[in-house]
């Protein structure tokens, strides 16, 4: 969460949160000094979202003296579990375009997916497959860990945040930031490497690995 410290400057500066949400975002904004602005996800329509009512959020923060900084997505939901459709996520990203936001990826339970119907999309690859000038401006942070999926393991407190179109310069200040630990969690970072680089077809673990990920 300290990427919301590199965005929020005071009270003037706001963020669009889903609600339902994970109360760490709201409880983050507000140790930051900055200002939640609620956005609302669709029951009836699989917990999607209406580019309207994020315009007319960002209208009714505008009234409010609050600047839109940066949105967040869960995506898988929680608590909902919903997936993000393919075009919902090109209308979201076709909005902070047009907003000048960046786009806050929470995609932690990518791996939590048990049906068909409507499978896991990464922000980052719908974004890609836009092409420019979207695809080289629009600022992405995607967040995963390996809290969820069939890793589950919450206590090791691994994860990552990749950038997308996000300045070197700030790239250089946020590094800064997460470097500023007196003991670095070096477990979790062998972890983290387990996961970005699992077994391959061609590795004799890889048999096992699947066996145990679908057992999961």
């Amino acid at each position: 969460m300290q990427i919301l410290n590199t965005i929020i400057r005071g009270a003037g500066d706001g963020v669009l949160v889903p609600v339902p949400q994970y109360p760490l975002y709201s409880a983050a904004i507000t140790l930051f000094g900055g200002s939640l602005v609620p956005y609302y996800l669709e029951e009836t329509a699989n917990w999607g979202l209406d580019i309207n009512d994020l315009q007319h959020a960002v209208a009714e923060a505008h009234t409010k003296g609050i600047t839109i900084k940066a949105m967040v997505i869960i995506n898988p939901g929680n608590p909902t579990g919903q997936c993000l459709s393919e075009a919902n996520l090109r209308e979201i990203l076709q909005f902070c375009y047009r907003e000048n936001l960046v786009l806050l990826g929470d995609e932690v339970y990518q791996q939590n997916i048990y049906q068909d119907e409507r499978p896991f999309v990464s922000a980052r690859k719908v974004l890609m497959d836009m092409g420019p000038p979207l695809s080289r401006e629009i600022q992405l942070v995607s967040f995963h860990t390996v809290s969820k999926g069939y890793w589950g393991e919450c206590g090791q407190r691994g994860g990552y945040f990749e950038m997308t179109n996000i300045p070197l310069q700030t790239v250089d200040e946020i590094y800064k930031v997460a470097s500023v630990s007196l003991s670095p969690n070096v477990p979790a970072q062998i972890f983290m490497g387990l996961m970005v680089n699992p077994p391959k077809p061609r590795d004799i673990s890889y048999g096992k690995f699947v066996r145990e990920r679908f057992a999961t």
